[in-house]
Formats: structure tokens, sequence, C-alpha cells
């Protein structure tokens, strides 16, 4: 180990589930097992959740649902940490689930409110869209109606 590393590991805290020192996410990302079949099922179900984001972006009602359910389940992380902290040993070699709730918020809640801003990023994206060619319309029709009363005159 190099000594700017030994020296920066030795004013971080120990984490909660190892003798590792964590000094940044980066570092914590690595101390996890990726290969344990629930994390990789994890994975697959962000894939997932990702994917439905970037397929729905035209089905507005689908979206909203997709949203809610998301936005939804991020809320319900603090009470899957605690469920998930007691019951560890039946899924996982580790003991990830720590109090503050660091890895479920870092590998559960971040992807999917990642996509919940994606989502929302879609909404104000199309409202744009909708006020520009409102005011286009409204443009068109004073410039017609300016041009009838032209005309008429």
């Amino acid at each position: 180990m190099t000594e700017s590393k030994a020296q920066n590991m030795s004013s971080a805290p120990l984490d909660a589930f190892s003798n590792l020192r964590v000094t940044s996410i980066w570092t914590f990302l690595q101390t996890i097992q990726w290969t344990e079949p629930w994390l990789m099922g994890l994975l697959a179900f962000h894939a997932f959740c990702f994917i439905s984001t970037l397929f729905t972006c035209k089905y507005y009602r689908l979206q909203i649902c997709l949203f809610l359910m998301m936005v939804g389940m991020v809320a319900s992380a603090e009470y899957l940490n605690e469920l998930a902290a007691m019951n560890w040993s039946l899924f996982s070699k580790f003991q990830y689930f720590d109090s503050k709730g660091m890895f479920i918020s870092l590998v559960y809640s971040v992807p999917l409110l990642f996509n919940a801003i994606i989502i929302v990023g879609v909404w104000v994206y199309r409202t744009f869209c909708t006020m520009t060619e409102l005011k286009t319309m409204q443009l068109k029709r004073k410039a017609a109606r300016q041009q009838s009363q032209k005309k008429t005159q």
C-alpha cells in the first residue's frame, strides 16, 4: 500500500461491516461483494428500472405511475434497511446494513432517485415544448387576426 493511501486511511473511521477504512464512496463500493446473488438481482432491478424509465418517456400516465413507485420505494428504504439488518444472514454473507443507512442509500435509493430525476427532467422538457407550441400558436393567431383586420380596412 502506498504511503499516501495509508496516511489517508488512518484519518477515516472504520466502516460498519469490515476492517477496511472507508475514505470515499468509491472505496466503500469496492468493499462490497458484487458477486452475491441478491446484489446481482438488485443491479438487474436497477437496470430494468432505467430501461423502463427510458421506454416510458412518451407515455405520460405510465411514467407518473413509475415515478410514484420509485419515490415510494425510496421512502420505504429506511424500513427495508431495518428489516434487512435483522435478517441479513438469510440472504447475504456480510452485514452491509448499517444503522445510518449508507449502504441502502448508495445501492438502492440513489439509482432510484436518479431515475426519478430523469423522469422529472422529461416532464420539464415536455412542459417547455408545450409552452413553446402554445406561444407559437398564439402569435400565429394574432398575426392572422391583424392580417384579416388589414384586409377589411
